[in-house]
């Protein structure tokens, strides 16, 4: 029925083309924006609770903070799509014990954060507002979040940063809107204009924004880690990050998905916080 739903609305916007491309291409854009699940359930928010809560804000929206107050480095949580602060419980617990100081931040239009629209650029921007407060000397990024991550260290270059993490992260903005493409199965008039609307929105085409080609500029002591058979980014994405991130090393799982959410994985970060 979902699969039905979604050819229905690709098919649509595919008739919308030849009336106006450029609105049938907002709209596409729009719906690729658009979050359809992340905001806290009350088991979630019953965990952040035990956080000391705290909001910022980005050009009017609210950015939702969760602190954890320890007495080694700061570390910086930034969750991925259609998820929110909480989906790092399981890593905060462990990182509490190790008496790291946790900030986590909720995404645009997840968890408590505002808006209704997301986009990596915007997310870099709720990090650039949590980092100038809390300077962390970590920051852990999963799947979009740490696209997001990269994004601003490439921007703001925060000396504090000496280490990232990158969990499960996408390299190529253009390869995931091409495969919202191909899952919506929009016609070439809807894809053209995509990219003509991309361009004036954001002052770049979509294949200039890349986590790999973004890296080349960090200095940052970076660990990736990654499935080798993660079925939403794919392993080779890993690989173009740990090309052009100078000092990263390459961890490579198998049978963890994409979540990650697993101890092993934890203890990894652990043991890479040590060196």
């Amino acid at each position: 029925m979902q699969k039905f739903i979604i050819k229905l609305v690709g098919s649509y916007l595919n008739v919308l083309s030849y009336v106006s491309a450029d609105y049938a291409a907002n709209k596409a854009l729009h719906l690729f924006s658009k979050p359809r699940k992340g905001r806290l359930n009350e088991l979630q928010k019953t965990f952040l609770e035990s956080a000391y809560q705290e909001s910022m804000a980005f050009e009017g929206l609210n950015i939702a903070t969760y602190h954890w107050k320890g007495n080694r480095a700061t570390i910086l949580l930034v969750h991925g799509w259609e998820s929110n602060s909480a989906r790092w419980k399981n890593k905060i617990k462990r990182f509490i014990d190790q008496d790291f100081n946790v900030i986590a931040l909720d995404a645009p239009a997840h968890g408590a954060s505002g808006g209704k629209l997301f986009n990596a650029l915007l997310f870099s921007e709720f990090i650039n507002v949590v980092t100038k407060k809390h300077k962390p000397e970590v920051i852990i990024g999963h799947s979009v979040g740490g696209m997001a991550s990269i994004f601003f260290q490439q921007k703001y270059q925060l000396e504090s940063v000496k280490k990232m993490i990158l969990l499960g992260t996408p390299s190529e903005f253009e390869g995931i809107l091409k495969n919202y493409i191909k899952l919506l199965g929009y016609n070439k008039k809807v894809e053209k204009s995509l990219d003509k609307i991309i361009l004036k929105k954001f002052g770049a085409k979509p294949g200039d924004f890349s986590t790999s080609k973004y890296s080349k500029e960090i200095e940052t002591k970076g660990l990736i880690i990654h499935d080798f058979k993660d079925t939403i980014i794919p392993y080779s994405d890993a690989k173009l990050i740990h090309k052009n991130l100078k000092n990263s090393k390459l961890i490579t799982t198998k049978g963890l998905g994409h979540s990650l959410n697993h101890t092993s994985v934890t203890e990894n970060i652990l043991d890479f916080l040590k060196d």
